[in-house]
């Protein structure tokens, strides 16, 4: 035993809720409609106390489980939450991300006791608004799509048909966005069934300790990293390229003070909310706080809230990095989690510089394209990677996501098969990484043929200002954006939404990641 617990025991249990998670997306994944879901995995799932905590989840999406607990929290702050129930929200201002991002919360009941939640997340492709893929440039969160407060989509067993339909009713694509509803419902059934399995086996009392411990445990873990980084106050400022609605760049601060076994985190000098749809809500801060902190250990520790209590974070109201009603926040999940995590990482490479990367590509590169295919309303949406950042020890690895999104790309045959469009190229952006001595990934080369006419619309960043390089290594090249269109190439902006014809191509170039050191130490 060591201080009350035993090891081996915690050990098993952080494999059981762990696998738990992971056969929950596994449900999700093989049962969505979408390409979003079922290709790219783009959703999320976890476990959690009876007070909300987050005590497991898998290693999903890291933008998306960051910010789950609050869902939760949400969920229990506006229901008495009964056997049966599952509650369904998206609402960025209480608790949810963006629009796109559906989050379905359900108890786990043993006996008469609600003892545990089960909880996902899952982007859909479309949820309304003013363009297909609900990631316009937008000023107004009205323009992104159907707004769902917390709500129980399921009562007592039953289906809510008039919220369901209410939903569906709002969406270009109301089959799709049924069969990924029904995938998040299943999703959740099978975490119930497995975590009441887990409570009949070894007990609720000794379950319920163990939950508790294992927070506890990732708490000591986090306090004994932080002990490891020398006393400071670290500031790093990094730039989005802008709102999309002006030119203007959009600064974001942190300022990180480490005092002994716990931080603060500040960013009290970062930009005002702005017109554009880039302004991030206190979920998505908090989210890129913990993936750069949970980063830092480099051991198998749970993930779970207990690596958060030994932080502080001070995050202004009304800031681009915590926006308020009714601020547009369609790109904030996507883009400006990135930047966040760009300016934590930089402030901290002062003190620790061996174990901080340079920055990686920093975007997302979010491509919606919508119309109609035989007479039917299709929407397309994808992120496409860049190139990591170099490390101390190794180069960036190119061609891959990076940091707050860990999705796949969608296979060119199933583009092909399901959506008037073809891609003509794709393929790494060879020379797109920083040098240094140790270089940059190289980003990717997407190049999309349309064969109807649709509305196409971009949301990137890293356009104007480079990934940097770190300790002498230089910046990652810039994205690219490019309409071609009757052989007459046009340069598109990285924040843009048009009306595409047939035979009209776009040509996506991502940006590479940022170089480590100087090249003249390659051999010292």
């Amino acid at each position: 035993m060591y201080s009350g617990f035993d090891p081996i025991r915690l050990e098993l249990y952080r494999n059981l809720l762990s696998s738990i998670s992971e056969e929950m997306g596994g449900a999700l994944c093989r049962s969505a409609f979408s390409s979003n879901i079922k290709e790219r995995r783009d959703f999320s799932c976890a476990v959690f106390d009876s007070n909300g905590n987050m005590v497991a989840q898998a290693a999903h999406i890291p933008v998306h489980l960051g910010a789950m607990p609050l869902s939760v929290q949400s969920a229990i702050e506006h229901f008495e939450i009964a056997e049966g129930d599952s509650i369904l929200i998206n609402d960025p201002y209480a608790g949810g991300t963006h629009l796109p991002d559906f989050t379905l919360v359900s108890p786990v009941y043993i006996g008469d006791s609600l003892s545990f939640f089960v909880a996902n997340r899952a982007h859909h492709s479309d949820v309304g608004g003013m363009t297909p893929g609900s990631m316009p440039i937008s000023r107004h969160i009205v323009q992104e799509g159907i707004r769902i407060p917390p709500v129980k989509l399921i009562d007592s067993g039953n289906v809510n048909t008039d919220i369901l339909s209410m939903i569906l009713a709002n969406v270009r694509t109301p089959v799709e966005r049924k069969g990924d509803l029904d995938a998040q419902i299943a999703a959740n059934h099978i975490g119930q069934k497995r975590l009441t399995e887990m409570t009949i086996k070894y007990g609720l009392k000794d379950v319920n300790q163990y939950m508790s411990k294992l927070q506890d445990y990732s708490e000591r873990v986090m306090r004994q990293r932080l002990i490891e980084i020398p006393n400071g106050h670290y500031v790093a400022t990094d730039f989005l390229d802008n709102d999309g609605l002006s030119d203007t760049p959009v600064p974001i601060q942190a300022a990180i003070t480490i005092t002994d076994d716990s931080a603060t985190v500040d960013f009290s000098g970062s930009s005002p909310q702005v017109e554009g749809s880039v302004n991030a809500v206190y979920s998505i801060t908090l989210s890129a706080i913990f993936y750069v902190f949970r980063s830092l250990i480099t051991d198998e520790i749970p993930t779970n809230s207990g690596c958060l209590r030994p932080i502080k974070i001070i995050v202004p109201t009304r800031s681009v990095v915590n926006a308020q009603f009714p601020a547009a926040v369609a790109g904030g999940n996507v883009e400006t989690s990135q930047r966040i995590v760009d300016v934590l990482l930089r402030a901290l490479s002062e003190a620790s510089p061996q174990t901080i990367p340079a920055a990686s590509s920093g975007t997302m590169n979010n491509l919606t394209i919508g119309g109609l295919k035989n007479e039917k309303d299709f929407a397309y949406y994808e992120t496409i990677g860049g190139g990591m950042g170099a490390r101390y020890y190794k180069d960036g690895i190119s061609a891959i996501q990076t940091h707050m999104t860990n999705t796949l790309n969608t296979p060119v045959e199933a583009i092909e098969t399901t959506y008037p469009f073809q891609i003509d190229k794709y393929a790494i952006r060879r020379g797109s990484g920083g040098t240094g001595r140790k270089c940059g990934g190289d980003g990717i080369i997407r190049v999309f043929r349309l064969l109807t006419t649709a509305e196409v619309t971009m949301l990137s960043e890293r356009r104007e200002t480079a990934p940097y390089g770190l300790q002498g290594g230089t910046a990652g090249k810039i994205g690219k954006n490019t309409l071609i269109r009757s052989d007459q190439k046009i340069s598109l902006g990285g924040k843009f939404s048009l009306i595409a014809r047939p035979n009209d191509i776009f040509q996506i170039e991502t940006p590479g990641g940022g170089g480590h050191g100087k090249p003249d130490e390659l051999n010292s």
